[in-house]
């Protein structure tokens, strides 16, 4: 009986485990309002969660989609003393280093969104110490659920009438590294991005869940124990 309640509560425990950890693989995420195909004037929200606890977010570089030109982007808010530049591929922004721990949040408007069911947007989160996480792998049917996921958004389908307002601008595929991250506030330069996936090898969260498997496995092994001394 005493066995079949731990395993209960350790059941419990790994549950809220994975769903903590689930809850941390959102690394960075953009929203869109509103989010509909060919909507004009559409505000897109982005979070880039601070994942380093050593170095702040000095800038976040964005390659966008096909069908949206780095010129048919302008900044709407940010943190304080932020601005955006527009590249090659996309844009960055970028201003004074953000408090360690402190999550970049900021928010665009495009022309026009494009005519597809989906939008992706990789993202490269700059640190003051020249650290970069790379969310660049695009969901796909092959691969679902990548390591370093772009943040996607779901369009819905098109008002009717609704067509380009001029014809998409082409953007050309150049790779990440071609374009180099803002400099930090400290005067150090942030590492040139590379096509490598993220920097920091496991997260967080995948710590937390071997922790707490370790904690259960540890408990286990001491009722089992007392259990063995108890009957001796």
């Amino acid at each position: 009986m005493l066995f079949r309640k731990i395993a209960a509560v350790a059941a419990g425990v790994v549950v809220g485990a994975v769903a903590l950890a689930g809850s941390a693989w959102a690394h960075t995420q953009v929203t869109a309002k509103p989010a509909q195909a060919l909507a004009t004037n559409a505000q897109l929200g982005f979070s880039a969660a601070a994942e380093s606890s050593k170095a702040g977010i000095a800038s976040v570089r964005v390659v966008l989609p096909q069908g949206i030109a780095p010129a048919d982007v302008t900044y709407v808010s940010g943190p304080a003393g932020w601005a955006l530049a527009a590249t090659a591929d996309g844009f960055q922004v970028a201003g004074k280093t953000l408090a360690v721990g402190t999550d970049a949040k900021f928010a665009v408007k495009v022309k026009q969104l494009p005519n597809a069911r989906s939008i992706a947007f990789k993202t490269l989160v700059n640190y003051s110490d020249g650290t970069v996480d790379r969310w660049i792998e695009i969901p796909s049917a092959a691969n679902p659920d990548p390591a370093n996921p772009a943040p996607v958004v779901k369009l819905a389908a098109a008002a009717p009438g609704a067509s380009p307002a001029v014809e998409p601008a082409s953007v050309s595929p150049s790779p990440i590294a071609v374009v180099p991250s803002a400099q930090a506030s400290t005067g150090t330069p942030a590492a040139a991005p590379s096509t490598e996936p993220a920097s920091s090898g496991m997260n967080a969260a995948g710590w937390v869940l071997i922790a707490v498997l370790a904690a259960v496995a540890l408990t286990l092994g001491v009722v089992l124990a007392r259990r063995r001394s108890a009957r001796a």
